[in-house]
């Protein structure tokens, strides 16, 4: 990285991804099995700090996986991948899941926060450019990043 860190915008990294749910992603419940939920929401928040840092990442810790609702066989589900918060190597991802209906209306089935590391070619964690959060909503996904990146220190100290 040059002399100064770079800057980039949360808009700059921001994914969508979008998965129609077949008989191989349901669990006994006739329902979206979690674990690949959680695989498709890894894969959108690698996507999305590969697109942030330019480097290949590794996820470290999944802070927030929400499951509010569930998903069946045919539905479309819609995915958003966007940066929340930037420290020096690490990088938090929130991926929002929701159920579209054929008349395009969604409905929030997952909230997950992950945090991913960028690498470098030894596979060191290395440093990523500084996020500028712009509008109103990406200054208070900045903010409550910082209270999650808290508590997760706290969390860390007190096990440790």
């Amino acid at each position: 990285m040059s002399e100064q860190r770079r800057m980039k915008h949360p808009a700059d990294s921001y994914t969508e991804q979008v998965h129609i749910i077949t008989q191989s992603d349901i669990n006994g419940f006739d329902r979206l099995f979690g674990g690949a939920l959680m695989s498709w929401i890894d894969i959108l928040a690698a996507v999305v700090a590969r697109r942030h840092s330019e480097r290949n990442v590794t996820t470290v810790f999944v802070d927030t996986l929400e499951f509010r609702a569930p998903a069946r066989v045919n539905d479309t589900i819609y995915m958003t991948g966007k940066l929340t918060h930037v420290g020096k190597t690490s990088m938090e991802v929130c991926v929002r899941t929701f159920v579209e209906e054929l008349s395009g209306e969604r409905k929030l089935i997952n909230v997950a926060y992950l945090i991913l590391v960028a690498l470098d070619e030894n596979e060191a964690p290395t440093e990523v450019p500084a996020l500028i959060p712009v509008t109103e909503t990406e200054l208070e996904d900045w903010k409550a990043g910082e209270r999650r990146r808290a508590l997760r220190k706290t969390r860390q100290s007190e096990n440790f």
